[in-house]
């Protein structure tokens, strides 16, 4: 047993990869497990202690004083090992180096190549940010007990400047999203998304494709979302689509598997930002999950993943006529949708569940505190 902390200043409290994976699985092997969190009220959760620290709007005193209060709590922890997942922890992380404490930075995404895809910020100063953050980030690999990394393709970079570097992927837990006992034609005529409203996930194009799709088929596109940018939501709902979209806000992870039992197929619509195209999305996984096929952007990395699994099609993202014809067929061929979707959770239980990865953590954490 352990004391482990994990550690950040952006992420919900309940954060499916942060909370429902690597502190519960922790929690559930019989260590001590305190996440530092932006949140309301100090409790226990899941056998995790939750310490909550004040959620702050504005970036800049994220940075700074979201940042202080973290690193407080942190040391209030007292743990073995600490466990952070924000770029702008990396000064937490090396403080508490510098105090002869063990670190793990948790690498959720390729941030460099993330901030050049920002377009509320001037094109002349998003590749000086991205060079920054690459810098720091290097330092702080190289001072760090270990990496936590979702794809190889970031394990890559981290490799160089740290040998303890792991890829923790983040595929769906096989208990959650269990495959269906309905029969698949008692299933709605409905397609899902579900994950962050953002311009670059393909929103505008998943409501344009919506209006192109004939009326008897009277489709709908469930959404189980996050917040809108400012000014999307006032956009997209006045498209004529958005008369075929179910709207469901924010809902918990019981209401995602149920919507997700009831539709027949997933949405994963990304724009080939350079983040995006060596992305494996959490959203992906889940719909293979719960035996259903997906609709996914035409990418090198998602289309071996799909075509290996045979369990969807693949489409421009950018062509609603497109994801519109994706979104009749598998609505109008049940058989196939089936066994697309039956075929998703076969590769889900034979290779991307999370119980195979949390191996791979635990190994890293015992390595880590051996040392």
């Amino acid at each position: 047993m352990a004391k482990i902390a994990h550690l950040t200043s952006v992420h919900a409290a309940f954060d499916i990869r942060i909370f429902h994976k690597e502190c519960k699985s922790l929690a559930r092997h019989g260590h001590q497990v305190t996440l530092v969190v932006p949140h309301v009220r100090d409790e226990v959760v899941g056998g995790v202690c939750i310490k909550s620290i004040p959620r702050l709007r504005h970036r800049l005193s994220r940075m700074t004083r979201t940042t202080w209060r973290v690193f407080r709590q942190a040391l209030r922890a007292k743990a073995d090992l600490y466990h952070f997942h924000d770029p702008e922890l990396i000064p937490v992380g090396l403080l508490l180096v510098l105090l002869g404490r063990k670190v793990v930075y948790d690498v959720h995404e390729d941030f460099p190549l993330d901030i050049l895809s920002k377009y509320y910020l001037p094109a002349w100063l998003r590749m000086p940010i991205a060079w920054f953050v690459r810098a720091v980030e290097a330092v702080g690999a190289a001072c760090f007990s270990g990496l936590v990394t979702v794809t190889p393709n970031i394990a890559h970079r981290f490799k160089t400047y740290n040998s303890s570097t792991v890829v923790v992927h983040n595929y769906p837990r096989l208990q959650e999203l269990g495959p269906t006992r309905s029969f698949w034609q008692t299933r709605q005529s409905a397609v899902a998304y579900v994950g962050g409203m953002l311009v670059e996930r393909g929103v505008r194009e998943m409501v344009k494709a919506m209006v192109l799709l004939p009326d008897h088929l009277h489709a709908t596109l469930e959404l189980a979302r996050d917040d809108f940018p400012d000014g999307l939501y006032e956009e997209v709902s006045a498209y004529p689509g958005w008369a075929k979209v179910r709207d469901w806000g924010s809902v918990d992870r019981a209401q995602i598997a149920d919507i997700l039992g009831r539709v027949r197929g997933g949405l994963v619509l990304f724009h080939p930002e350079p983040n995006n195209i060596r992305a494996m999305p959490h959203k992906l996984f889940e719909y293979m999950a719960a035996s259903i096929p997906v609709i996914a952007s035409d990418f090198p990395l998602w289309r071996s993943i799909i075509e290996g699994a045979k369990c969807g099609l693949l489409v421009n993202p950018f062509d609603p006529h497109a994801i519109a014809q994706a979104v009749e067929y598998v609505l109008t061929h049940p058989d196939e949708a089936e066994q697309m979707g039956k075929q998703g959770r076969a590769a889900v239980e034979k290779q991307y569940n999370w119980e195979m990865q949390e191996e791979v953590l635990f190994n890293l954490y015992t390595n880590v505190l051996a040392a």
